[in-house]
């Protein structure tokens, strides 16, 4: 099982380093590769996303990516800021389809921002997709100005654009991920407002023709935000376009306790995929061993359950987690009184440890 190891800025190599501790346990036949990715890039070879880098995601069975960006590249041009590289790896890999799962784990419900009897046993899947809309669409640019410069532009402009095709694909993973969970869909649109979310929401009732055992509502975008924080366990499984998803996933990740307690999944047609934290690469922090590692850690997870075919490998590093957030370990982003604060590696460690109790139960 060849693993492309991408670290990338800031907390990037910290957190990725403990999930690799967690997988060097599993007794498992991979085969890690690291390359350098985003400004680490850049610094090196003067673009965020070599051409080596794109080949041995391309050769890997799957990606495990750390985070990428960072302030002192925001004066570069937009091609060869670090954040390119992210995009530029799911242009070239086609990866269109975002699973992010929210769920807040029982020991973490007072971590929560919400109160405790709205997130307890919160379990839901936004899926986000993710080669199309604003991000993706053309034409984009500014108009220059008379005296020839952007910085006197007078106006800039995005395209959102949407193709039927691009919307029935992720309209099938959608429900297909429903029948597997609660069998509820809620399509996440602007349809009032945009005709390409009017066009959304056509295509979604098409294609819910071929479910009709799972149930199918429609929202606007910004009831939804409001419906996450209101009463987020109506929901079972979300799917939204590339921008939308892009928010109401980092808002629902603060439902679970911590944006750092957020995995997130980026996969193409036959299942292999990217797999990385939800948050970024936090430079405020890094190098300071204060960042939270599960994400990561539970990004790896779901590395080896959808990409690496190893579901009891996956379910176990799941009851680590879960075991070590029993213990009353904590890193700074879920620390509570009367729980105990480590650092990224300690945490790692304490994942290893109770996953070496398990391979130790198991054999026995």
């Amino acid at each position: 099982m060849k693993i492309a190891v991408l670290p990338g800025d800031g907390i990037g190599t910290e957190i990725v380093a403990e999930a690799l501790k967690v997988l060097n346990v599993l007794d498992l036949p991979f085969e890690l590769e690291t390359a350098l990715v985003g400004g680490a890039a850049f610094d090196a070879h003067g673009h965020p996303l070599p051409d080596a880098t794109l080949q041995l995601a391309k050769d890997a069975d799957a990606v495990l990516f750390g985070a990428v960006g960072d302030w002192k590249y925001d004066t570069l041009d937009r091609p060869l800021r670090p954040e390119q590289a992210i995009l530029g790896l799911r242009k070239h890999l086609g990866l269109f389809a975002n699973f992010r799962p929210a769920i807040c784990y029982p020991q973490l419900t007072d971590a929560s921002s919400l109160k405790p009897e709205l997130v307890a046993g919160l379990d839901i899947l936004i899926i986000r997709e993710l080669t199309g809309d604003i991000y993706f669409g053309q034409p984009r640019g500014r108009r220059i100005a008379t005296d020839g410069h952007f910085p006197g532009a007078e106006e800039a402009f995005d395209t959102m654009r949407y193709s039927r095709p691009e919307i029935e694909r992720i309209a099938h993973v959608a429900f297909q991920a429903a029948r597997k969970r609660g069998s509820r869909v809620t399509s996440v649109d602007k349809a009032n407002v945009l005709e390409t979310f009017q066009f959304w929401k056509d295509v979604m009732i098409d294609v819910h023709a071929d479910y009709p055992d799972v149930a199918l509502d429609h929202m606007y975008v910004d009831n939804a935000a409001m419906q996450l924080v209101k009463a987020p366990k109506k929901f079972d499984v979300l799917v939204t376009g590339n921008m939308f998803g892009d928010i109401l996933s980092d808002a629902a990740a603060m439902l679970t306790g911590s944006i750092g307690m957020l995995p997130s999944a980026s996969l193409d047609k036959n299942n292999k995929g990217l797999y990385e934290p939800s948050h970024g690469s936090a430079p405020d922090i890094a190098g300071k061993g204060i960042a939270n590692p599960l994400a990561t850690i539970l990004s790896a997870a779901m590395m080896l359950k959808f990409s690496l075919n190893q579901p009891e490998a996956a379910a176990r590093i799941e009851a680590a987690v879960s075991a070590v957030l029993s213990q009353g370990l904590r890193t700074a982003d879920i620390w509570s009184e009367g729980t105990q604060r480590v650092g990224t590696s300690a945490m790692g460690d304490a994942v290893v440890a109770a996953l070496t109790a398990s391979n130790t139960t198991l054999k026995s």
